[in-house]
């Protein structure tokens, strides 16, 4: 298990952020969230995933929802103002966001794009999300992660 800094918290220090690494053991490659939360004892409420999204407009999104949510399309749409939205073909994301799939942070990707947190981690104390690659984890707090992605908090998952 390696445990050498990644993008993600390179991005955290220099932007100041206060986060909290965690490295897991994943020996068959990725793992779904509620095993992640389950390796890190974390409370899968504050375990989020990252998910790409291409609005109707082409343009791209960006949601971070609890590990054992699904992504609400609809509200989704209506949250970035698009009629309709839909998720990336896992093809896509290494090349658009710079991370494979498992290991996908709304922090450091090769753009900033608009960028949804769920309502529902918004008062948590903190929150866990990828560092970037699969086995690490960096636990922040709802409001910096917000700040830091210039994201906003609104009902999108289900």
């Amino acid at each position: 298990m390696s445990e050498e800094k990644t993008n993600v918290m390179r991005v955290l220090e220099q932007k100041k952020v206060p986060y909290t690494p965690h490295w897991y053991a994943h020996p068959n490659g990725a793992v779904d969230g509620a095993s992640v939360a389950a390796l890190m004892g974390k409370n899968p409420e504050s375990v989020c995933k990252t998910l790409v999204t291409q609005g109707a407009s082409k343009k791209y999104y960006v949601f971070v929802i609890p590990v054992l949510t699904e992504l609400d399309l609809k509200q989704a749409a209506k949250a970035v103002g698009e009629k309709s939205i839909e998720m990336i073909k896992q093809a896509q994301l290494l090349p658009l966001t710079g991370y494979v799939h498992g290991g996908c942070s709304p922090v450091g990707m090769k753009k900033q794009f608009p960028t949804v947190l769920d309502q529902s981690v918004e008062g948590l104390d903190t929150i866990t999300v990828s560092a970037g690659k699969i086995g690490a984890q960096v636990e922040l707090a709802p409001a910096d992660l917000a700040g830091l992605v210039r994201g906003r908090f609104a009902p999108v998952s289900k």
